[in-house]
């Protein structure tokens, strides 16, 4: 990024003169490097400040086309509260329940989209309990009738591979910060020949999807880091999920009443999410600000109420308030997992709650 910061490279990429050429130059290979990573062209990438604008671009942007929009019942709430917004307005929304792991009801989502013309957004992984999708098989559902896909892929696209011709998605959505890159940066993929409207107004950047001048090194940055994710995701998959297994280990050693919430196989290799009976998990944490835990999502971590996702997959409101997410990524150690098990273990301990 520094080179993009400071001096004759800091340009208005938009601008008709060298320095302007140079940063233009330097977005367009950014833009290759994100379109590798999930099979697309380099045309079809819109960047905007993250996924939550990228997630509302699309809902807000794209919905004026259809009369219907159908989202499971555990996507992120930057895609259930636009959700919300546009039934607010009059559109017909459905949500589509999961199981018990949090994997979506093929049936009933084929049901509902077979009912007219429709904007189907399902998350390729959950945030919260890492539940994978099968994004195959829903885009053959959406493209059997006509709907148009949405998938938001902020929590998969480091560790798992996503092509979006094969699947049929027509848009996708990443964040930066998921992928190591910097924060206030990310992507839609917009497939070639879809129509979607801007949501702002007062310049024709990007095709007039999205425009705005763009942040040159922010936009290398989430390039660069998209380059080493398509590189290495194979590998950090592995053993990310080695790490995820080995903490498990650990803490249902010395904890045998802690259960794991969501699926066992099919999942993100570094989310790890555990309800303990009886604990707390809010009143927990304040033991632990060493530790990378949270009780649900960091978007709405601050209201208080039970986590969405862990309600639609089963758990009463006192299990959900029972649980913490446990994340593991890229830089996390055998040495680290061991002493978080051990530091988990001892601070229920020491609050008297027994194995």
């Amino acid at each position: 990024m520094l080179p993009w910061l400071e001096g004759t490279n800091a340009g208005n990429p938009h601008s008709d003169h060298r320095a302007g050429w140079r940063a233009a130059e330097a977005i367009d290979e950014a833009r290759a490097s994100v379109a590798a990573l999930i099979g697309a062209r380099p045309s079809e990438i819109v960047f905007a400040s993250g996924a939550t604008e990228a997630n509302n671009l699309v809902l807000l942007g794209a919905a004026a086309g259809v009369t219907r929009l159908v989202v499971s019942a555990i996507e992120h709430p930057s895609v259930l509260e636009p959700a919300a917004a546009l039934r607010a307005r009059g559109m017909q929304l459905e949500l589509v329940a999961v199981d018990h792991g949090g994997r979506l009801d093929l049936d009933t989502l084929e049901r509902l989209v077979a009912q007219g013309p429709a904007l189907v957004s399902i998350m390729a992984a959950n945030n919260e309990i890492g539940t994978l999708q099968p994004l195959r098989e829903i885009g053959a559902i959406c493209e059997a009738h006509g709907a148009l896909f949405h998938t938001d892929a902020v929590q998969a696209v480091s560790t798992q591979a996503i092509d979006v011709g094969g699947a049929a998605i027509d848009f996708l959505s990443l964040s930066g910060h998921k992928v190591y890159g910097p924060a206030g940066i990310g992507a839609l993929y917009v497939h070639g020949g879809v129509s979607i409207h801007p949501l702002t107004f007062g310049g024709g950047q990007q095709d007039g999807k999205r425009p705005g001048t763009l942040p040159v090194a922010l936009c290398v940055a989430l390039g660069a880091a998209c380059r080493l994710a398509l590189a290495q995701r194979q590998e950090d998959a592995r053993r990310i999920a080695a790490l995820r297994d080995r903490l498990f280990a650990a803490l249902r050693d010395g904890l045998h009443a802690i259960r794991r919430n969501g699926r066992e196989a099919e999942v993100l290799p570094g989310c790890l999410n555990v309800v303990v009976p009886g604990v707390d998990a809010a009143d927990l944490l304040l033991d632990l600000p060493d530790l990378a835990i949270s009780t649900g999502s960091a978007c709405s971590s601050l209201s208080g109420a039970p986590s969405h996702v862990l309600r639609a997959i089963g758990l009463s409101a006192e299990e959900a308030h029972a649980s913490l997410r446990f994340g593991l990524g890229r830089g996390t150690t055998a040495e680290e997992v061991d002493t978080a098990a051990a530091r988990f273990i001892a601070a229920l301990r020491d609050r008297g709650h027994s194995a």
